[in-house]
């Protein structure tokens, strides 16, 4: 039959082993579910209260507001270089992109800034790499400020409005 002590290790590996399994799956599904925070806006959707975003203050994008990137550091771009946002835009490598970008940490679909309310909201499109707002790795969709620094790989934007 085998020594009684090396039965029940095996069973405590066995168990640890589906344990792992098991958390790897329920983290998989969070992530790619976008995680659990209901109080922000997420792609295709409105916020959780849509009277957050009028009392915040903030400018209303059908008043002339002109939201832009401006290069600060990009491949084949001389810093400066303006890209107009518009009602949306994509960034990507893609010949499609609004704002194309040339970097080879860059996904043809990267990010996307789109309107939501009165605000702008950048999201990471499921890139390989990872799009950082202000040094940090976007998770799920945020609200740009005036000043906010984008990152898709060694490119850099400045958001301007």
């Amino acid at each position: 039959m085998g020594d009684p002590i090396a039965v029940v290790l095996q069973a405590v590996f066995l168990f640890i082993l589906f344990a792992f399994i098991a958390w790897v799956v329920i983290s998989s599904r969070r992530d790619l579910a976008g995680g659990a925070n209901t109080d922000l806006p997420m792609a295709g959707g409105a916020p959780a209260d849509p009277s957050r975003d009028r009392d915040r203050g903030g400018w209303d994008l059908r008043q002339g507001i002109n939201p832009r990137l401006v290069v600060i550091a990009a491949m084949n771009f001389q810093p400066g270089t303006q890209f107009e946002i518009g009602e949306s835009a994509t960034m990507g490598r893609a010949p499609s992109a609004d704002v194309p970008i040339e970097d080879p940490f860059a996904s043809s679909a990267h990010a996307r800034i789109f309107p939501r309310g009165q605000f702008m909201y950048i999201e990471d499109m499921g890139s390989t790499n990872g799009t950082y707002y202000n040094g940090r790795q976007l998770r799920r969709p945020e609200q740009l400020k005036m000043g906010d620094v984008v990152r898709i790989g060694e490119t850099e934007y400045r958001y301007e409005e």
